[in-house]
């Protein structure tokens, strides 16, 4: 995961992890790294995976860079910026803390931390020293993903659910990176997908019990959405109807859904004519009035935004 304060990777296999029997090249490369990092080192006892993906997968897929998990052994700190790298950890046992983007986060058992280190950040165990399980991962899509973790009120430190999950998931990753199957590079894709898919779940922040029932009547306004999208709808009278301020609607659907009313609506109407193009015979107007876009015009230029071709294009192809 990191070097400590002295810019030492640690030697000292962990317990979890087993990297002594059943080795293959991969994991024999591994001990081999670790014999020339300093073996007096004592600040932590790690067993690491430095990982180097194929060219294809560092272009093109979610792909590892390290691996691996520890226990401290002494307090320390590690400290990184512009590391072209995103860092997921669980913190298995002890407390510490992390300091990122002006913030301070105490850490404890069970708590997960997912932040870009491209940023300076900075962690350290306390007196109660931990064990953590963690992977350094990149992909060129994968600043993005993050915006949009964020805009969907994911947070650098969170308390998931299901603490299993996570490790199962990172314990996966070490045994594929260490393994000579000649598709690890998919394999750990994959891994790492659904390791994203997990953190997108289970990071909410806890909400208060106010904006928890404005929620349950954001479910009302999506219900209705969902039975009306084909009519003309316009934010003012949503809001209206379902007595929420048009501004606090926007905010929390866009918080909620990752999209705006608006896009929402678009992207319903669009499936919406998408089936109507394939499985009827109606013209490409009738389908643009069956789903609430009127204007020829409109609808498709709507259509080639969401879809990069024209309606007919699209009949076509399909």
């Amino acid at each position: 995961m990191e070097k400590d304060r002295r810019g030492i990777f640690q030697r000292m296999p962990f317990h979890q992890l087993d990297i002594n029997e059943g080795k293959s090249d991969i994991g024999k490369e591994q001990l081999m790294d670790q014999e020339l990092f300093n073996p007096q080192s004592s600040s932590v006892s790690s067993s690491r995976i430095i990982y180097t993906p194929s060219t294809f997968a560092r272009t093109s897929l979610l792909h590892l860079q390290e691996v691996g998990s520890l226990q401290a052994v002494h307090p320390h700190v590690s400290q990184r910026e512009d590391l072209v790298s995103f860092l997921c950890f669980i913190v298995l046992s002890g407390e510490g803390e992390l300091s990122y983007e002006e913030q301070t986060y105490q850490l404890g058992q069970g708590d997960c931390v997912f932040i870009d280190c491209r940023k300076a950040y900075s962690h350290s165990t306390s007196d109660n020293l931990w064990s953590l399980q963690w992977c350094h991962f990149y992909a060129p899509s994968l600043p993005a993903v993050y915006e949009k973790y964020k805009e969907r009120g994911g947070r650098p430190v969170f308390h998931p659910d299901d603490i299993a999950s996570f490790t199962s998931l990172l314990s996966d990753l070490y045994n594929l990176a260490s393994s000579s199957d000649y598709i690890r590079d998919m394999r750990i894709n994959e891994k790492l997908g659904t390791l994203l898919t997990l953190l997108m779940e289970q990071s909410w922040h806890p909400e208060s019990v106010t904006v928890s029932r404005k929620r349950m009547e954001l479910a009302a306004v999506k219900e209705y959405l969902d039975e009306h999208f084909t009519e003309k709808i316009m934010l003012e009278e949503l809001a209206e109807k379902f007595f929420i301020n048009k501004f606090y609607l926007s905010k929390i659907f866009k918080e909620t859904y990752g999209t705006t009313v608006n896009n929402y609506l678009i992207s319903k109407r669009i499936t919406r004519a998408k089936q109507l193009l394939r499985f009827t015979d109606m013209t490409v107007d009738e389908v643009g009035v069956a789903v609430g876009m009127g204007d020829a015009n409109y609808f498709s230029r709507m259509f080639r935004k969401v879809e990069g071709i024209s309606p007919r294009e699209y009949r076509k192809q399909w």
